[in-house]
């Protein structure tokens, strides 16, 4: 069974013969290829290079193309810092956005002028032509809110959000419809989905429904936008107390990558009991324990995720993030060698 066969299966809620699994290596690759961040988050060809070696080095079962999350907002001419040894993020001190009244500078514009996107799409292009079909290749896209607090300082919009949310949500608004024409670049590229990451859509950040009000129906129009080019809708946030019952209304998606139990769960089994047969469940092993965790305290953790979320498929083992030091690449080894032993399926 090759990882696509296995990761289909997963996603239809049925049990391959073992739990798919993917430690989210992404930037991290470059220590792979001998790449600084700048390099591998700039070049095409360099950042194939990683993931693929990545891909290869460890027998992961899905790529998923998270490169930062700076990606989107150079459409609108964000100025970026590019550290050595981290992903690019804004300049801080040179926001697009910078006062309460400057979100009338977001307006339509066209993704192809975006050097960034256009590197992304490039990036998918390359992967699906290297799988050949053997396994799953993910786009990964900042939502709208997520995208605009690129261009605007993420304190500053929240109060934003409570003082003008109109205004907030309509400069997303905007934000997404550049983005529908970005995901269609995307699917042309022949990857089987979209990975969207909703921030914002968790407890630790805003309340449930600030986020419905603000984002909730541009997320539901990408998401319906991408089922209707015949592609998986997935979501990835990391955050706590993430909003599944929310979200899935919204974006109805085939899979959900998360590190914390949703808020109207106590733990991963109550998840599972719930959601399991909704959407296909993939984490939820912390990036600090893949990291710098003994390799007693990832096994444990892997097998806890396991025990909990695997039965009857529907499970993707994998890290609630990415993982960011090279610290981790034993650990990740690791995490697939458990769910192709204790993870294999008793047929």
């Amino acid at each position: 069974m090759n990882s696509m066969e296995r990761v289909v299966m997963a996603l239809n809620h049925q049990e391959p013969d073992h739990v798919p699994a993917y430690p989210l290596l992404a930037g991290v690759s470059r220590h792979l290829i001998g790449a600084n961040c700048r390099e591998w988050s700039t070049d095409a060809d360099t950042c194939v290079k990683g993931l693929l070696k990545a891909k290869e080095e460890f027998d992961l079962d899905c790529i998923v193309t998270l490169i930062d999350l700076s990606v989107e907002c150079t459409a609108w001419g964000q100025e970026l810092v590019f550290p050595d040894h981290e992903a690019a993020h804004p300049n801080y001190k040179n926001q697009v956005i910078s006062d309460e009244d400057e979100y009338d500078k977001i307006q339509y514009v066209d993704y192809r002028t975006c050097d960034r996107m256009m590197m992304h799409i490039d990036v998918c292009r390359q992967l699906v032509e290297a799988a050949k079909g053997e396994y799953p290749v993910i786009a990964f896209v900042f939502g709208p809110l997520g995208t605009l607090s690129m261009l605007r300082n993420q304190a500053e919009m929240y109060v934003d959000c409570i003082e003008q949310p109109e205004v907030v949500h309509d400069t997303a608004g905007i934000i997404t419809q550049v983005l529908k024409e970005y995901c269609d670049a995307l699917l042309e590229t022949g990857v089987q989905g979209i990975m969207f990451d909703t921030l914002f859509a968790s407890g630790s950040i805003m309340s449930k429904d600030m986020w419905d009000e603000l984002e909730g129906d541009l997320v539901q129009e990408l998401a319906e936008h991408v089922h209707s080019k015949g592609a998986m809708v997935m979501i990835h946030n990391c955050g706590g107390k993430i909003y599944f019952d929310a979200q899935i209304n919204r974006m109805h998606p085939e899979a959900i990558s998360f590190l914390y139990p949703p808020d109207d769960c106590a733990d991963f089994a109550e998840c599972k009991e719930k959601y399991g047969d909704v959407t296909t469940l993939i984490g939820c092993v912390a990036p600090t324990t893949a990291t710098v965790g003994t390799p007693e305290k990832l096994e444990a953790e892997c097998k806890a995720s396991i025990d909990a979320m695997a039965k009857g498929g529907g499970f993707i083992l994998a890290t609630g993030c990415e993982l960011i030091s090279p610290d981790a690449f034993p650990h990740a080894r690791r995490m697939v060698e458990i769910a192709k032993t204790y993870g294999a399926y008793k047929k």
